[in-house]
């Protein structure tokens, strides 16, 4: 009786360990080389993770750069897909990737994506000297003669920045996005030159992008695509309050292996939230210009699995894949 006890007492020990050690975020896989997003993500959230008593034990970064994302993907399905000590940074660019088929045939549903809390803003804007005063402006004009307004944005064709047009007029009901005209360049300054220059009559971009520009008075921000205004900006409308239901942001988050169990998962998105909530993730979006966005566990996972079928559709239709 007293082997069996001493037995079980080991056994429940021993489970007690696993579970912490599941969700004590041994590592955080950044799919790139040291600095820019997705190694910021890692090491700020990993950082947080600790400094707030989330996890047990400080986060191990491990930057496996390749394929724009697509080499740590793969390191994950194929080979740690049950791994429960495992997150991985993502952001939008992963969900595009993933839509059009970027990652060697693997799709968004080989993990689970559990969670984004911050992002840098899509907007839409103007010249300063525009004609078009709202987003509905710019869409009616598009709608009556396509061809009289072309988009400048720091992506190439089928990238994210040209995809946020194309969401907010497939709202308006314009079906035809292949009449949309739109200039890849390099980067957001020289989008914002363009569009400034007469050579475009609107940019799209991120607003880490153009708050220079804004504050300079060059160009006119008529629409960010949030689901509220961004704090600090509180005067640019949002395009869901201008009547269309569009939300497209540069998200910063997180996805794990699809193999971990559902408790697993929402004890991730849990953690995940600790840091959305906590005065120093505020701080870290303050100093890195981020903006509040929130989503975890199966409302984000939701998201995510909209956001890659609108994506691959709108694709399909530019012929970026086939």
């Amino acid at each position: 009786m007293t082997t069996k006890i001493l037995k079980a007492i080991s056994l429940g020990a021993m489970l007690s360990i696993g579970s912490v050690s599941a969700l004590s975020a041994a590592e955080c896989i950044a799919p790139a080389n040291p600095g820019g997003g997705w190694d910021f993500t890692c090491r700020q959230i990993g950082k947080i993770l600790y400094d707030i008593g989330a996890v047990d034990k400080p986060v191990q970064v491990t930057n496996m750069a390749g394929a724009g994302g697509g080499l740590a993907y793969g390191h994950v399905v194929n080979e740690r897909g049950d791994d429960a000590d495992l997150i991985i940074a993502a952001s939008s660019a992963t969900t595009t990737r993933l839509a059009q088929n970027a990652y060697a045939g693997m799709t968004a549903d080989q993990v689970r994506f559990v969670g984004a809390i911050g992002a840098d803003p899509g907007i839409i804007a103007v010249a300063a000297d525009s004609p078009y005063q709202t987003l509905g402006d710019l869409v009616d004009a598009i709608k009556a003669d396509p061809g009289s307004v072309a988009f400048a944005g720091g992506s190439a064709v089928g990238g994210f920045d040209h995809l946020k047009p194309l969401m907010i007029l497939k709202e308006a009901g314009f079906t035809d996005i292949t009449k949309i005209k739109y200039i890849g360049v390099d980067g957001g300054a020289d989008a914002i030159t363009q569009t400034v220059g007469g050579f475009t009559q609107a940019m799209t971009g991120d607003m880490s992008e153009i708050v220079s520009f804004l504050s300079n008075g060059d160009i006119r921000v008529i629409a960010v695509l949030t689901e509220e205004r961004v704090p600090g900006f509180e005067d640019i409308p949002t395009a869901k309050e201008q009547g269309y239901d569009v939300v497209a942001v540069n998200w910063r988050g997180l996805y794990v292996p699809k193999g971990i169990t559902d408790e697993q998962f929402n004890a991730w998105a849990d953690k995940l939230q600790q840091v959305a909530d906590s005065e120093e993730w505020a701080k870290a979006m303050t100093d890195n210009g981020l903006a509040p966005f929130t989503k975890v566990g199966g409302d984000f996972q939701s998201y995510v699995d909209g956001l890659v079928a609108s994506i691959n559709a709108m694709s399909k239709e530019l012929g970026v894949i086939q």
